[in-house]
């Protein structure tokens, strides 16, 4: 977008704080960047350029506004909603993947040679991967300058910093302020201490966001152990590459709330890039709801509660296994079976602020030497189970934000036990396929029939392709049609 710039001039002159994170101002008098909802008086037509990226912006010299802080912007929806080798590359880089392995590693990843990596991330974005983990970790790094009091050298390092001196560096390029004076100038309300560990920060997100779904749906199917509805939040376990960690995720208006209890402060960056995938933060509602709103079926849905998101996961291998564990039963059977498969295998954790959360969910690794004997399953969905456990295991199935959506397909069709239904509802909620639908699932059968859409599976897919590529937020929007528990935000 950030080439149309008749377009862009619009959206910065009306403060449309839509198409934050689409793109950046960079204004060329004060060599400072913006968000396009800025508050202050927007700057003349001519001393304004556009850039895809705050990388870019931070790349050619510009530093980030102190009022409007773009670099706390939301992601740019594009990446969520596209399977090429860019969104793949950039949602690897929103995991810390580039401070963890390195360019090669993300290149190996993507399955092309580091120099094609940095050859198309520069030519859609304007940086290349190490620009692009360089302005996520000043983000990170201001994030916990302004909410923590962690001293600066825990700051640097849990911000991926590999020196203290090029963490001062950076933060005085990119926000033209030292960090010291970045924690003196942040308003801070009093509030009691956080447990160590903690950190509280918000989400921001697009507006409108329907809670109810959302945190509905993430509630009622909680496996006891690792999730939880508790005080007006939704809680969880997250297992992390260098220890684990637990979240509080609170509905508020205009931004979640988000309570992190890490063991590692490294895996700041992971976990909220988790946090963000889990509650679909870095959608596009607006243009979701309008695509859905044309289908006349549908556009008293959309107009009675607009802004429904996906709810994700923070693992995609976890998913999975729930996913085969859910195959006909319902929703308190499948929480159920998870129960207990996690109180076998699960790694035991604390829960610092006295819930009800015991365990993290066992890795593929745990499950792989399951006897399968001892599930009380049917034999056909053992092998099922078992048989996707040893993929998952043994590195011939990966299920991430990186994963190739048609490929990773075939490869789940493949395996025994695997239909239409789970395929697809793990490529809408494991691999974020926004376009991903359930024409078999009996909720969508049944608000089909009600809506006068098409009841069968072939004809229903047919009608449904005026939704691409947003059929996963209509399976959404048709599954309230029903009065079950995931459409309603619990008490």
């Amino acid at each position: 977008m950030y080439t149309d710039t008749e377009r862009c001039v619009r959206a910065v002159q009306s403060k449309d704080a839509r198409f934050d994170g689409w793109f950046f101002t960079a204004v060329l008098t004060t060599r400072i960047y913006c968000r396009p909802s800025c508050p202050v008086v927007p700057p003349k037509v001519e001393n304004m350029t556009f850039y895809p990226s705050a990388a870019a912006c931070q790349q050619a010299g510009f530093r980030a506004c102190k009022r409007c802080r773009p670099d706390t912007s939301p992601g740019s929806p594009e990446w969520n909603a596209r399977a090429d080798s860019v969104a793949r590359a950039m949602r690897l880089i929103r995991d810390g993947v580039v401070d963890r392995e390195g360019v090669p590693g993300l290149a190996a990843r993507l399955g092309y040679s580091a120099r094609q990596i940095e050859r198309q991330l520069l030519a859609e974005l304007g940086a290349g991967p190490l620009a692009l983990a360089r302005a996520q970790r000043a983000q990170t790094a201001r994030l916990l300058i302004e909410t923590t009091s962690l001293p600066m050298a825990e700051v640097a390092f849990a911000a991926g910093f590999a020196s203290i001196r090029t963490f001062n560096d950076t933060v005085r390029e990119v926000f033209a302020l030292a960090p010291g004076e970045l924690r003196s100038r942040a308003a801070r309300p009093a509030t009691p201490t956080p447990a160590p560990g903690v950190i509280t920060l918000r989400l921001p997100y697009r507006a409108p966001l329907n809670p109810s779904n959302l945190f509905g749906h993430l509630a009622a199917t909680a496996v006891p152990g690792v999730e939880e509805w508790r005080d007006g939040a939704y809680r969880r376990t997250l297992t992390l590459p260098h220890g684990h960690g637990i979240v509080s995720l609170t509905p508020r208006p205009g931004h979640i709330g988000c309570r992190l209890f890490l063991t590692d402060p490294r895996e700041l960056t992971l976990a909220i890039s988790r946090c963000r995938w889990l509650l679909d933060l870095d959608a596009d509602p607006v243009a979701v709801d309008d695509r859905l709103r044309a289908d006349p079926l549908l556009a008293s849905l959309v107009d009675t509660a607009p802004g429904r998101r996906v709810p994700r996961t923070v693992d995609g291998a976890e998913f999975a296994v729930r996913a085969v564990l859910g195959q006909q039963v319902s929703t308190a059977a499948a929480r159920t079976h998870a129960a207990r498969l996690v109180a076998a295998h699960g790694v035991p954790v604390d829960d610092p602020e006295g819930g009800g959360l015991t365990h993290l969910f066992p890795a593929p690794d745990a499950l792989a030497g399951l006897d399968p004997e001892r599930l009380a399953l049917p034999r056909t969905r053992r092998t099922t189970l078992t048989t996707l456990v040893g993929a998952l295991a043994d590195g011939t199935l990966r299920l991430g934000t990186d994963s190739d959506w048609e490929r990773t397909r075939t490869e789940l069709a493949d395996l025994p036990g695997f239909g239409p239904w789970t395929v697809e509802v793990i490529a809408m909620r494991a691999l974020g396929d926004p376009d991903a639908f359930l024409p078999t699932d009996l909720g969508i059968r049944r608000a089909a029939a009600e809506l006068g859409l098409p009841s069968t599976p072939a004809a229903l897919t047919a009608r449904a392709a005026a939704w691409r590529p947003w059929r996963a937020y209509a399976v959404q929007y048709l599954w309230t049609v029903d009065d079950h528990p995931i459409n309603h935000l619990p008490a």
